[in-house]
């Protein structure tokens, strides 16, 4: 019997459907997944959704570099606006802790940067089994994503906060 081909065969496509999932959209539920932090503290996004009226996942392909600096550099300009409007803000990218902490010290960012080495939260919002996390962010209230951004830079915040004055409290 030739069960052993058809078992890798099943592994493989059962492999193959995970990575290639697609990213979430607008009306979907919000991953809850835990990751490290930047502090080597342990963040489940879950509790952060019910703890705050918005919560902003941002992710980003590489700390300290050009487009995820003024990325982060743009949410932490409008944090005060942000915070107004109810909004926590999440970074992430598959950076080790160390880098984190080093893009969060110098760029003065006031909010938690997740060192996802495991892929775990990148691919728990759909970004597949990438070497790096794909430019996106995602606004989530009561546990459901309420906005996406993608491929932003500088305008993050701009975007972000434009979206939310279209908004009924």
């Amino acid at each position: 019997m030739k069960l052993r081909p058809l078992l890798v065969l099943s592994s493989f496509l059962t492999m193959f459907s995970f990575a290639s999932a697609d990213p979430l959209k607008v009306g979907d539920t919000a991953p809850v997944v835990s990751s490290i932090t930047d502090a080597g503290t342990t963040l489940n996004l879950g509790d952060v959704y019910k703890k705050n009226k918005y919560t902003l996942v941002w992710f980003y392909p590489a700390a300290l570099t050009g487009g995820c600096t003024k990325q982060g550099c743009s949410l932490r300009d409008a944090a005060a606006d942000l915070a107004k409007q109810g909004v926590t803000i999440v970074g992430v990218s598959v950076d080790p802790v160390e880098k984190q902490k080093e893009f969060k010290d110098l760029n003065h960012f006031p909010y938690p940067l997740l060192a996802d080495t495991e892929k775990k939260v990148i691919q728990a919002f759909g970004q597949g089994d990438r070497a790096r996390a794909s430019r996106e962010a995602y606004l989530i209230k009561d546990g459901k994503i309420v906005y996406k951004d993608v491929g932003v830079t500088d305008k993050q915040a701009e975007n972000i906060l434009a979206y939310l004055a279209t908004v009924k409290s």
